[in-house]
């Protein structure tokens, strides 16, 4: 169990959480969700004592261990990978480390010998001589191949130090583990291997996490974060939105109720607080007016952008021929072989770990590289909008974020493209802010109020919810649905991708494509997709 006590943290005069008491209990899985700014990774710090508070403290039930999800990927970058998942219970990595020591001695001491049979009888109630084999195991559900087990950090690519330090946190059956975002950067087996696990740990989690689907699968409660209080909600993500919903309704209704009633006894009081036969009513309805008290409707710190994409012109039936399109890439074939053709109504998801090439296919249909054979087509009633996986040049400008979005609109007028930029929830002098200085998640809703701007029929987007916090990701998965154009898009959030595709296509490792009109759910199902898969992976072993 891990409680906080009357916990207040001030930054400068503002005060982050004031008084919060919250207790998480063993066997629950808590996700902790609220608007961007609101302290979700903030209160994972204080739980964790990386974090002083202003006021109050954090209780742990006496002899349990806290393990948490590192966020630098740079700090074990000299460890061999083994040796950093098993660093996750520090005592058993600290006993291995004083053993190997000792027995490396060459003048071995009586000493020396009694202290390594206390270490040896401290290491086997730890379970340490299954350590190797724990961490291994993790590593390899995770999606870290054995050949990188043996091998240190710093020769690791980003998306396998993510998985390592995760397994890292959930080494050692912890009992309390603290997950700050941990799908970001996971391909989806390692998602998948994710859930499976938190939902059969019987210990206590807490995880800060904008995946919605993810936090369904795996949460049993939902700590909401606003204005400086938790409040917990017993239930998952979906739960806790309908009763949140339900809460603000009935306390609307009953202000209503109260208001009505608050009228009806003003208007008495007026018209016979002058009369003296009516005066002791008059009187007794003052009283009654004045016990009644409106509930508080504080507005939520909560604040969700609107996204609608409105074509300028309907898309006609001829949208996209690919015929036979390869690319390859540093010598590496990333896509081979590729056909297809898309109708009017498509809304395309591509899935799979072959990021890659997602990203070289979406570049070659906007025209910014050239495919080495076959061809494509778009038809001549489309017009496209594109939103790029890496939007650095993008942004490698001086410009306000009003003249930088002016440049890309038919008209001109100011007013017009500040209503666009306060759809995204840019008001005010935020109009005259650098762009070269936003924040990853205000480079993306520009990005949103570019393709919006655009009037575009078709929209390709390349992974658009990153960065993006849980409130402008439900906007923009309902302004897709909405969307009566093509899209095509990637994305590693299980419901954006569920509830907006109509056809699924994965590229493989090999480059070469499956195409399949289905739902994704329906999709991750399908024998069919897994023999496909299962085929192409013996093949590739027996290379």
């Amino acid at each position: 169990m891990i409680a906080a006590n009357n916990v207040t943290l001030r930054i400068g005069k503002k005060a982050l959480f004031e008084d919060v008491n919250i207790k998480f209990t063993e066997g629950n899985c808590y996700g902790l969700i609220g608007a961007n700014g609101a302290g979700k990774s903030t209160f994972l710090k204080i739980l964790s004592g990386q974090l002083e508070t202003t006021k109050g403290d954090v209780t742990i039930t006496p002899g349990q261990r806290l393990s948490f999800l590192q966020q630098d990927h740079f700090k074990y970058d000299d460890y061999q990978v083994l040796d950093t998942v098993i660093m996750g219970n520090a005592r058993l990595y600290e006993i291995m480390k004083e053993k190997d020591a000792i027995y490396a001695k060459e003048d071995f001491t009586d000493e020396d010998g009694i202290r390594a049979s206390e270490l040896e009888g401290e290491f086997a109630e730890m379970n340490g001589w299954e350590a190797e084999s724990d961490a291994a195991t993790l590593l390899n559900g995770l999606g870290v191949d054995t050949e990188y087990h043996y091998t240190t950090m710093r020769d690791l690519n980003g998306s396998l130090k993510v998985k390592v330090l995760l397994a890292q946190a959930l080494f050692g059956n912890p009992d309390i583990l603290l997950l700050d975002e941990p799908t970001n950067h996971l391909d989806l087996p390692a998602i998948e291997w994710l859930e499976e696990f938190l939902i059969n740990f019987e210990n206590t989690v807490i995880v800060v996490s904008h995946d919605r689907y993810f936090l369904n699968k795996v949460c049993t409660h939902i700590a909401d974060i606003d204005y400086g209080k938790i409040q917990l909600y017993a239930g998952n993500y979906d739960f806790w939105f309908e009763s949140s919903q339900l809460l603000v309704k009935q306390m609307k209704e009953a202000n209503k109720k109260k208001e009505e009633k608050i009228k009806e006894l003003q208007e008495f009081i007026s018209r016979f607080s002058a009369n003296a036969s009516k005066s002791r009513q008059a009187t007794s309805r003052k009283r009654a007016l004045e016990k009644i008290q409106l509930d508080e409707m504080r507005p939520s710190s909560r604040k969700y952008p609107y996204i609608d994409f409105r074509p300028n012109r309907e898309i006609g039936n001829e949208v996209l021929m690919v015929e036979n399109l390869s690319k390859t890439i540093d010598g590496v074939k990333v896509i081979d072989n590729v056909s297809f053709t898309l109708g009017h109504d498509d809304k395309v998801a591509f899935v799979g770990t072959n990021e890659l090439a997602i990203t070289t296919f979406f570049r070659i249909l906007m025209g910014e590289l050239e495919p080495d054979e076959g061809t494509y087509k778009w038809g001549v009633t489309t017009s496209r909008a594109y939103f790029p996986k890496d939007n650095t040049a993008e942004f490698d400008n001086d410009l306000t974020i009003a003249d930088w979005l002016t440049q890309y609109s038919e008209i001109k007028d100011a007013t017009y493209v500040r209503g666009f930029l306060g759809r995204m929830l840019f008001a005010g002098e935020d109009g005259v802010k650098k762009v070269r200085v936003l924040s990853g998640g205000e480079k993306v809703r520009c990005l949103l109020s570019k393709m919006m701007i655009s009037g575009a029929n078709i929209l390709l987007l390349d992974e658009p919810t990153n960065h993006l916090d849980m409130e402008s990701i439900t906007a923009l998965n309902n302004g897709l649905i909405k969307f009566p154009g093509v899209i095509l898009f990637a994305s590693h959030d299980h419901q954006f991708v569920q509830t907006t595709a109509n056809r699924i296509m994965e590229f493989l490792p090999n480059g070469t494509l499956i195409d399949k009109i289905t739902t994704y759910d329906e999709y991750l199902a399908s024998d069919e997709m897994a023999k496909k898969r299962h085929v192409y992976q013996m093949t590739e072993e027996d290379n």
